[in-house]
């Protein structure tokens, strides 16, 4: 089976991303829905060490975001907490896919390159966009702010970076027909590249 690594930049598309590829048939775990699971599980630890973030035992994830955004020891802090919960849920959810025999894997992980990944997949994929593009998007779905956007794309790495490091590059700079024609070009190619 093989595994490949899905990135990309905050507000990039790599999530229309992995949704094209779930409607191609591809199984695609998100990295974000098991911090999210983990965040609810370790909720408790959490609140522990981030008091601020929590009211009457509840975690107020945008006003977390706030703290580790803007305090690099609070971020490292709260990854410490999530990482080895949502690495071992992809382990076993990958686990679980072989053993259906599948034949591709791709795990949607927003800081693929930051926390050192790449080495672990047969390669990635970079879903990159123009800045302005892609802040536009954000303050779209989310409401963040400005400052809240490039607070969020400086702690990630710069794109021209992603591009170098990956094996391959969607650039998502048009409409959705074009990134879907763009998405299936790349999934046909894997396939072809897997069976030669």
């Amino acid at each position: 089976m093989q595994v490949i690594g899905l990135t990309g930049s905050i507000g990039s598309g790599k999530s229309t991303v992995a949704q094209i590829l779930r409607e191609l048939g591809v199984t695609v775990l998100d990295a974000d829905a098991f911090a999210r699971e983990g965040a609810g599980v370790l909720r408790e630890a959490i609140c522990r060490r981030f008091p601020e973030a929590c009211a009457g035992g509840e975690l107020d994830r945008r006003r977390l975001g706030q703290i580790v955004f803007a305090d690099p020891e609070a971020k490292r802090d709260l990854e410490a907490l999530l990482h080895p919960y949502v690495r071992a849920r992809m382990a076993e959810a990958t686990r679980q896919a072989e053993e259906r025999g599948e034949s591709l894997v791709v795990q949607d992980i927003p800081l693929l390159f930051e926390t050192g990944r790449e080495r672990d997949f047969a390669g990635v994929l970079a879903v990159l966009a123009p800045t302005e593009l892609r802040r536009e998007r954000v303050q779209a779905r989310s409401g963040l702010s400005a400052a809240e956007f490039a607070a969020r794309d400086a702690n990630q790495l710069p794109q021209e970076e992603k591009a170098r490091r990956a094996t391959w590059v969607i650039w998502n700079d048009r409409d959705l027909a074009a990134l879907r024609a763009r998405v299936q070009g790349w999934l046909e190619e894997v396939r072809r590249e897997a069976r030669a």
